[in-house]
């Protein structure tokens, strides 16, 4: 299976990518893990990326793309792959479309999970994380046993600058502007599986698959 994953920040995305390629024993591809490794090599284009990443720029979507359909083409990829954080353009996904005709392989889906704006918010302006190990709270869903420490280390919580309500609305609203315009591209193609980002995460996982086995029918 090759499928890319589309969905707003906090819809849930990653974990849903990260269980799809484990039931299908493909690597799980996120463009944000693409940079890290490129970055911690110290390759020419890590070093490229790295310029924009230590000023606060967007990485040109030529670099993106560069940088994930190099990882595409390595080995462990060749049965396929689940790709996550990209495409966020539609200029990047024009250029996945031309590198995988250019090694005559095919997306078989594109998962759009849905969630609601203000879902999203509350969603992530509860989690809490712990400065000193990094594990993450939620204050409704996974709270700690005691107020605001970590059950782990005892370190007081502390939220994230991204996960703030304003900013994340500012995410949602550049989602947006800049993703959502995908949906309607790969909705006209045929290729677009839409699940409700709603409930639990098994309760996510198993609409999808169900999606997913029809896909693998068709």
């Amino acid at each position: 299976m090759r499928l890319v994953f589309l969905g707003p920040p906090g819809a849930g995305k990653g974990t849903q990518a990260k269980a799809v390629a484990a039931r299908y024993a493909v690597p799980h591809v996120s463009s944000g893990d693409i940079f890290r490794a490129e970055i911690g090599r110290a390759s020419p284009l890590g070093r490229q990326i790295k310029s924009y990443v230590d000023s606060g720029r967007l990485v040109p979507d030529e670099l993106t793309t560069e940088a994930v359909t190099s990882r595409l083409r390595e080995k462990d990829c060749a049965g396929g792959w689940v790709l996550d954080g990209f495409p966020r353009t539609e200029g990047q996904a024009r250029a996945l479309d031309e590198a995988l005709g250019a090694s005559k392989a095919k997306l078989d889906a594109v998962v759009y999970l849905s969630l609601d704006g203000e879902v999203i918010v509350e969603r992530m302006s509860g989690r809490r994380v712990c400065p000193k190990c990094g594990r993450t709270y939620h204050w409704v869903h996974m709270p700690p046993r005691s107020d605001n420490r970590c059950d782990a280390c005892g370190s007081a919580l502390v939220q994230r600058d991204d996960d703030a309500p304003e900013t994340v609305r500012k995410r949602l609203a550049t989602y947006e502007r800049q993703t959502a315009p995908l949906v309607d591209y790969y909705e006209g193609r045929g290729l677009l599986v839409r699940v409700g980002g709603e409930g639990t995460p098994d309760e996510v996982g198993g609409r999808l698959f169900e999606q997913l086995k029809m896909v693998e029918e068709a």
